[in-house]
């Protein structure tokens, strides 16, 4: 399977709320995750992080994305995705009872590989916009 597969098949299963058991074969045990938003700054694994996306769909259970750009970088064994998530939080289990706002957000997930699985990945995503759309913040 080519590092762009991998990172196809990790991204729509993180994104499903698949959590690590349905992430896990695409990535090392271990893998690092990093991202520069208050949201996610005690996360620093990339099993935590999956299990967060997961943990989501429970608030927003309707949580759904699209792709609107993929690259592969293969000098740099790195993959790039573009999404952007739409939802409703309808469901309890978020900071607040449910609000009804509607959330649709921007990210990219760099995707960095050795030995054809994920060894850390970064997310790039403006958390206090997409809390203030869900009524978090």
């Amino acid at each position: 399977m080519s590092i762009s597969e991998s990172a196809m098949a990790f991204f729509d299963a993180c994104e499903s709320g698949k959590g690590w058991d349905g992430c896990r074969d695409w990535c090392h045990d271990g893998a690092s995750f990093a991202c520069q938003a208050d949201t996610l700054a005690e996360i620093t694994t990339l099993e935590a992080y999956t299990e967060w996306m997961k943990g989501l769909h429970t608030p927003i259970p309707d949580l759904n994305y699209e792709i609107r750009a993929f690259a592969t970088d293969d000098e740099r064994n790195s993959v790039s995705a573009f999404g952007v998530v739409h939802g409703t939080q309808t469901g309890e289990g978020g900071p607040v009872s449910p609000t009804g706002n509607k959330v649709t957000a921007e990210y990219v997930y760099v995707m960095d590989f050795n030995g054809g699985k994920i060894q850390h990945m970064t997310k790039i995503w403006n958390d206090g916009h997409t809390m203030k759309q869900l009524g978090w913040a």
